[in-house]
């Protein structure tokens, strides 16, 4: 199996989502979009940014490489009756079958950061955007100590092996440099891409961040992959310790529950 596919198959991401709806929902009201618009979500999970895009009146698509993902956003759609909302597995690295020119707003939002060939995503995205459209990203920037997910991602690599030959961390998607080069070899001019810093929040009222560490050692792969390994160098306490230091350090709510805000790079890009 490819191994990006295998990454985010191996939990159940829906259960992370669940923290993220807010932040997903202030995220699309800010793209101030306006019907007739036709957006494409790639790694789109099960509808964080979708849904409410589609709530908006957009058509959208959303592309994910785990077919479980797929099938969760499809349900919700249906379940909520958006007709202009639809789920396709897909590799944004090659988005065989998206015709050219096809959308108004492409959007990832920690989606296609980490698909393993960065360039051919670039060039993907600007391919089925149409001239006069634009590209958002929302990118984790690397060991950057205000965000809770570039910590734990840090964190969780410090337990893995080393990567294999040619690995491309996707927390590079958080740099400038890396950013004007891959959309540069996509013939987007460096003009056209602006960066800003914004920031996601995981909220949830009911539970603690003992609870979120166990939510995150559960149901997201990166670090699922982290506490395998972990367990094979008995060293699970360790990890645990770590990321519950980090949940707790970061959670800015008062009274019991969690609110843990994620700084990110929101990239956009006018094709």
């Amino acid at each position: 199996m490819n191994p990006n596919k295998a990454l985010w198959k191996k939990g159940d991401f829906t259960a992370i989502a669940a923290l993220m709806r807010e932040s997903g929902e202030a995220l699309v009201r800010s793209l101030e979009v306006a019907p007739p618009l036709r957006v494409l979500d790639l790694g789109c999970g099960d509808g964080t940014t979708a849904m409410p895009l589609a709530q908006m009146g957009a058509d959208v698509l959303g592309i994910d490489i785990a077919r479980n993902l797929v099938e969760a956003g499809n349900l919700r759609a249906a379940k909520a009756g958006l007709e202009r909302l639809r789920f396709q597995e897909g590799d944004a690295c090659n988005l065989e079958g998206v015709e050219a020119d096809s959308f108004d707003l492409t959007l990832t939002v920690f989606g296609a950061m980490f698909a393993p060939k960065p360039f051919d995503v670039a060039k993907e995205m600007v391919r089925v955007t149409k001239p006069g459209g634009r590209i958002v990203m929302g990118n984790w920037i690397p060991n950057d100590p205000t965000s809770f997910v570039s910590q734990l991602l840090k964190i969780s690599a410090s337990f893995l092996p080393p990567p294999p030959e040619g690995f491309v961390s996707p927390m590079t998607w958080g740099l400038e440099a890396h950013i004007l080069e891959r959309f540069g070899a996509a013939g987007v001019a460096p003009e056209n891409v602006s960066l800003v810093k914004d920031t996601f929040h995981f909220r949830s009222p009911g539970k603690s961040p003992a609870d979120l560490v166990d939510l995150f050692r559960r149901f997201y792969g990166p670090t699922m992959n982290a506490f395998d390994s972990a367990a094979i160098s008995g060293k699970v306490d360790d990890l645990h310790n770590q990321l519950l230091d980090l949940a707790k350090a970061q959670n800015t709510a008062t009274g019991e529950g969690s609110s843990i805000p994620a700084t990110f790079l929101r990239v956009t890009v006018l094709v």
